[in-house]
């Protein structure tokens, strides 16, 4: 295991009803195949061993016997298996049958876990033939051994931490009050779900629902192996709909209707960071009458079968992403007409400059003004051409303004500056850092001044990305009344202004977003070369959709930065070369740690999603912070050196 990735599977294997020797067959193969993949976590069906639908055979001694008897089998041929396995099977015990799931290691028995909530509604009948497992744990004897018996047993895995696993079986996760939210709170990571649960039409949908749901609201991993084909068509038809999610998401699932077994790769790290993120949720809070079996996990370096997205602030499903922008704009204006409202503010000063940023702060200055029911004449949109200034940039400003019905005002400030200059004593033809913020610094200065004389207020243009990186002038672009943009990623700003495109119906308006989304993004501080746009950000500080990656990663996860390299390599293998990431990575800390001064003094602004920079939200981060011991592992990756 490297970096907190495991790996986990669901199976379903080929049954027939009451031979448990043939599905003790089966149930071996596909143990052989999880285990020839790295598989450490292995979940079968409810009742596998013998068939879910054996009805009143169950009454039959043989049967029940032949079950465990085939079990035995099992931990015999497995003991030299590196894998902790769930089957399901039914058992005797003081006279009562309980349907159990048994958890099984290097050959040994190390619990069995039995069913809590037995359905006797609908098609189900349980409690003809089973009893409803204890909460506490009992003993059953095994051999010479006395062996954990009840729904309260959490494995332990010594030499991995982060990994704890519980058990329950299929109604358990459908009640009011699942077992396994006990077993999160005694400190379980993984649950285990051996099911049986039969395909009506609609089910599908709404079991993927409750696994994923149950995997977030327990910040877990959840491994969910249903019964399929082989079970008795009788009355029911089984679908072997298995399921594995992770905090939310679903990582795997398999075609219905079809066995087979599924796999994916769990990250623990990312469920140990995210609670610890969540003060209000507190595993180990509820350990009262837990039994833990302890076991051990050869450490095994994966290669990675877990897809990383490139973009993980940017939903990949099209009706997703739309739907998203839209929640995006609504959430950015909703928090602009807010302010404006409580100010008595009556009109918005915004720079504009034909990129990306100034444009979405338009445009959704123009939403906020719509809501208020204030004209958007109202919005003084400003244009201040200076050095850097290309036709291009100038014209798609002054044509977005008009289209949108925004007020116009253009304050070229090239003789401003270059007053500037002379008063502080600085030569024009040195365009180092004093040159370009000047240019950014005066034009907050008109900006502000501006907002006064209109009883005004100045809406932020910058970015997240920006910020995160601290790619702003101190007290100029940097600084506004109100930042809209602020918690908005540099990736996403692009899809939100492309969103806008498509939807606003007005081609004209249409052509000019297309043509300020194909424009390079530039503070435009330096001269153009013949007329083109010469200071390219992305040559200078590097692709944003690298910094919007390590961005997520570090402040939505903690990770290490060896994790982070890890995961940017295999999310943009063929895209970027591991040199260039690692020299990315590199700055990203670098500017990072050094930037953090401006982002404490942020103006307000609305947070759209799960990562924000707002030092009175998500990131208290003091600005002189020590940035060597990221620095020293981030040195101990370079690629150049391992040659």
């Amino acid at each position: 295991m490297k970096d907190g990735f495991i790996r986990v599977a669901a199976a379903t294997p080929d049954l027939k009803v009451a031979d448990p020797v043939f599905n003790r067959e089966q149930t071996w193969k596909m143990m052989q195949e999880a285990a020839s993949q790295d598989v450490k976590i292995l979940v079968f069906p409810e009742l596998g061993l013998t068939g879910y639908t054996c009805s009143d055979l169950f009454l039959q001694d043989t049967l029940i016997d032949q079950a465990k008897e085939e079990l035995l089998w099992l931990l015999d041929a497995s003991k030299d298996m590196d894998m902790l396995t769930f089957i399901g099977l039914p058992w005797m015990k003081d006279g009562k049958l309980y349907n159990v799931a048994a958890a099984i290691k290097d050959g040994e028995l190390l619990g069995l876990v039995p069913k809590r909530h037995l359905p006797n509604y609908s098609e189900f009948y349980e409690l003809r033939h089973f009893n409803p497992g204890p909460v506490k744990p009992d003993v059953v004897e095994w051999g010479e051994s006395l062996i954990p018996f009840g729904s309260k047993i959490l494995f332990r895995c010594t030499n991995i931490p982060e990994l704890i696993v519980a058990a329950e079986l299929c109604e358990d996760v459908w009640t009011m009050d699942p077992p396994s939210v006990s077993h999160a709170k005694a400190g379980a990571t993984v649950i285990a779900n051996c099911s049986a649960s039969d395909e009506t039409t609609g089910k599908a949908g709404y079991r993927e629902t409750l696994i994923a749901g149950q995997s977030a609201r327990l910040v877990c991993a959840y491994i969910y192996a249903n019964a399929g084909e082989g079970e008795s068509t009788q009355d029911l038809v089984f679908g072997g709909h298995d399921i594995i999610a992770e905090n939310g998401n679903i990582l795997a699932e398999s075609e219905r209707f079809k066995n087979g077994m599924i796999t994916a790769d769990i990250d623990l790290y990312r469920l140990k960071n995210e609670r610890r993120r969540m003060t209000t949720c507190q595993p180990g809070a509820e350990t009262e009458d837990y039994d833990y079996m302890d076991f051990t996990l050869n450490k095994t370096e994966l290669t990675l079968k877990r897809y990383v997205d490139p973009a993980p602030f940017v939903p990949s499903n099209e009706k997703e992403r739309t739907a998203r922008c839209e929640e995006i704009l609504t959430i950015q204006a909703m928090g602009l007409k807010k302010r404006l409202a409580h100010t008595g503010a009556k009109s918005a000063v915004v720079g504009i400059s034909g990129g990306l940023d100034s444009t979405l702060a338009l445009l959704v200055t123009a939403r906020a003004f719509d809501m208020l029911g204030i004209p958007r004449e109202n919005i003084l949109s400003v244009t201040m051409p200076c050095f850097g200034t290309t036709d291009r940039t100038y014209n798609n400003a002054v044509t977005l303004t008009k289209k949108l019905g925004a007020t116009l005002r253009e304050v070229n400030i090239r003789k401003a500056v270059s007053t500037h200059f002379e008063d502080i004593g600085h030569d024009p033809a040195i365009h180092d850092v004093t040159y370009e913020n000047s240019q950014a610094r005066y034009r907050t200065l008109i900006l502000m001044d501006l907002a006064n004389k209109t009883n005004g207020m100045v809406i932020g243009t910058g970015d997240m990305s920006e910020l995160a990186l601290g790619w702003a002038t101190y007290n100029g672009d940097h600084m506004s009344m109100y930042g809209v943009n602020a918690s908005v990623p540099k990736t996403l700003v692009r899809h939100l202004v492309r969103y806008y495109a498509d939807t606003c119906g007005d081609k004209a308006l249409a052509d000019v977003l297309n043509d300020v989304l194909d424009t390079p993004v530039s503070p435009e501080l330096l001269p153009p070369e013949d007329g083109k746009i010469s200071q390219k950000t992305e040559d200078l500080v590097g692709p944003y959709e690298l910094h919007d990656f390590f961005l997520y990663y570090i402040l939505r996860y903690g990770y290490h930065p060896a994790k982070i390299y890890r995961l940017a390599k295999i999310a943009f293998a063929g895209v970027y070369e591991d040199k260039v990431i690692y020299k990315w990575l590199n700055t990203f800390y670098r500017r990072f740690f050094a930037q953090q001064f401006k982002r404490s003094c942020l103006p307000d602004g609305p947070k759209v999603g799960s990562v924000a920079v707002s030092p009175r939200g998500d990131l208290r981060m003091p600005s002189d912070a020590a940035r060597r011991i990221w620095m020293d592992e981030v040195e101990k990756l370079d690629p150049e050196e391992g040659r």
